[in-house]
């Protein structure tokens, strides 16, 4: 089992930058494909990322391709969303998400543990 916290949320500005982080617990972080998804008000979850257990695998949503970059690092038990030129429809809580899979997934229901969100704004 796996504990997920994210952190690095905020309000930022059309055009700015944010860096996300999902601290995972445990000793077996390398044995779980990463996800970050993504809710807004009203909206279904939506996958944004993710990756597979090395991180030599990478999906990506087509409306983040080319500003939003996924990364692990392992020894750490850490996954990042670095997020840039973001946009107002960028809004929502996001999720890290986990789970004991040897392909990346992208689906809301293929993922086992979740973290509580972190909330990310961004001002027109």
């Amino acid at each position: 089992q796996v504990q997920l916290v994210e952190s690095g949320g905020g309000l930022v500005q059309a055009g700015g930058s944010l860096r996300l982080t999902c601290a995972a617990s445990g000793r077996t972080f390398s044995s779980y494909i990463m996800g970050w998804f993504r809710q807004a008000p009203g909206k279904e979850r939506e996958p944004v990322a993710a990756i597979s257990r090395a991180g030599l695998n990478i999906y990506y949503a087509d409306f983040v391709k080319g500003r939003f970059t996924i990364s692990r690092d392992n020894a750490k038990n850490t996954v990042y969303l670095e997020m840039n030129s973001l946009k107002p429809e960028d809004t929502a809580v996001y999720y890290c998400a986990a789970d004991h899979s040897i392909v990346i997934r992208t689906l809301t229901d293929e993922y086992d543990y979740w973290g509580q969100g972190t909330q990310v704004t961004v001002s027109s």
